[in-house]
């Protein structure tokens, strides 16, 4: 069975090309690796070519014909094209050196080997042949065993390969995430001598390496190796601020650093869902500022989810992350973390959860989610019972969204309904009849339906001294609950 899936049209055309233009070209890279590995067979696929990879790309589009685009990037010296629901990436073989203000490489045209020796890690520098196409994989570096052992190691000295680029720092976390994968010793303790070289990568990049960890599997493996080398406090200080355990009076508070690890693993088990992550994330994220110490009672961290909401613009603002729909899901859910906890102790009333389901409408069910994943307590008995009480919520949510549909809320009177029936024009005294109506459908007092809301509308427009002027054209008793 093929080792890289060499049965694929793609290589034989890519072979093609290599022996007509007497070029050697290799397979680089991610590609390799992840066949090796048995992961699913990637889209994108690197080839190297000792001389030019936009001519060598060239030669390949005029190969395949049928008006394919390519992507020139000349300053670069790397040309990119899609072919057979896959991309191909052409660059040259190079060599790289550094200037110790900028990652941006000076590049002279290098060998295979010298190309092999600029990649971040051993098990990303392996490559195979496309003329005469073999699937023998060209090792000079050890990436085999590496592989084999899962270990992250630099084909130069670590020191040199993390100066020169920083955010090799990154990917070597991400790698290990990902891929579960031990960063070799000396590597990681480069990690920790180079740290703060990371200030010369653009934030987005870091940002992107960021949510990279964040999407693995078990996002906890990342964040423990971003703090224990001190990258963490760089990039994202508010989150290294969470470890660390107060004492006083003999007791003590939780790790928040590593409650909040513990939260997003158990989120990850039931969602892909990057921006819930990040609301796992960031949902005790305010506790260090609000941590307070009641004689008699213990710690307290009161408000928290309300400082941590105003907090979460400010920090994606910071971490390049976008200021959109995103942030507002993020921040929302952060500002309600604790309330489906907070029913999950007591007695439910339908009020109660009304009220959560009109605060959180379509994202109630990410809401459950974060919340379940937050209950983390180390007494047993006591995660058995928040479980069982956390269910009962769930079903209260479930009959009452079907009762009274406020999941996607919409004013069963609307604005100008008020302004017909009364004859008057916009003004406070509409606000404040939808507010009443909205409170009283919150609490019970009437269902969310046109008829009865259309009648408290008129007793709260009589208290105001407002007259009825007509009843709206839509009949009442016949119309349908909103």
């Amino acid at each position: 069975m093929s080792k890289f899936n060499t049965h694929q049209p793609v290589f034989n055309l890519l072979s093609e090309v290599a022996q007509q233009q007497q070029t050697r070209a290799f397979v680089i890279g991610g590609y390799v690796r992840d066949c090796l590995l048995k992961r699913d067979f990637r889209k994108d696929i690197d080839v190297v070519v000792e001389g030019s990879g936009i001519d060598f790309a060239k030669a390949v589009a005029a190969k395949i014909g049928k008006d394919v685009q390519v992507a020139y990037f000349k300053n670069f010296g790397t040309a990119m094209l899609k072919y057979d629901g896959l991309e191909l990436e052409f660059v040259g073989a190079r060599k790289e050196s550094y200037q110790r203000e900028s990652r941006k490489p000076i590049v002279e045209n290098g060998t295979l080997e010298e190309d092999q020796a600029r990649r971040d890690f051993t098990i990303n520098a392996l490559a195979f042949e496309l003329f005469p196409l073999n699937e023998d994989v060209i090792d000079p570096f050890g990436g085999l065993q590496d592989l084999e052992n899962g270990i992250l190691r630099t084909p130069l000295a670590p020191d040199q390969t993390y100066s020169d680029d920083p955010l090799r720092m990154m990917r070597a976390i991400r790698f290990a995430t990902q891929l579960h994968f031990t960063i070799e010793a000396e590597s990681l303790n480069a990690i920790s001598r180079n740290r703060e070289r990371i200030k010369i990568v653009s934030q987005e990049r870091i940002a992107e390496e960021l949510n990279k960890i964040i999407l693995a599997e078990k996002p906890s493996i990342g964040f423990k190796i971003l703090f224990e080398t001190g990258l963490l406090e760089l990039i994202f200080p508010e989150m290294a601020n969470l470890q660390g355990v107060d004492v006083v009076q003999g007791k003590a508070h939780k790790d928040n650093f590593f409650h909040t690890l513990q939260v997003l693993d158990n989120l990850c088990q039931t969602t892909n869902n990057l921006w819930l992550r990040w609301s796992a994330i960031l949902h005790d994220i305010a506790k260090p500022a609000t941590k307070k110490f009641e004689p008699g009672h213990g710690w307290t961290f009161h408000g928290h989810e309300d400082k941590g909401a105003r907090m979460v613009p400010e920090i994606f603002r910071k971490l390049k992350l976008p200021l959109n729909d995103k942030m507002k899901y993020v921040q929302k859910l952060v500002l309600l973390h604790l309330r489906p906890i907070v029913l999950s102790k007591e007695e439910v009333s339908d009020s109660a959860v009304r009220r959560l389901l009109f605060e959180a409408g379509e994202d109630i069910d990410d809401l459950m989610l974060l919340c379940q994943a937050d209950i983390t307590s180390k007494n047993k008995e006591k995660v058995k019972r928040y479980l069982a009480n956390f269910e009962l919520v769930k079903i209260k949510l479930k009959e009452i969204e079907e009762k009274d549909r406020l999941r996607y809320w919409q004013p069963p009177v609307s604005g100008n309904d008020i302004m017909v029936s009364f004859g008057i024009k916009p003004g406070k005294e509409i606000g404040l009849i939808k507010a009443a109506i909205r409170e009283a459908i919150l609490d019970g007092i009437i269902p969310n339906e046109f008829g009865a809301a259309y009648a408290f509308m008129v007793t709260e427009g009589e208290k105001l001294g407002l007259v009825l002027q007509r009843r709206l054209e839509t009949s009442i008793s016949d119309s349908e609950p909103l």
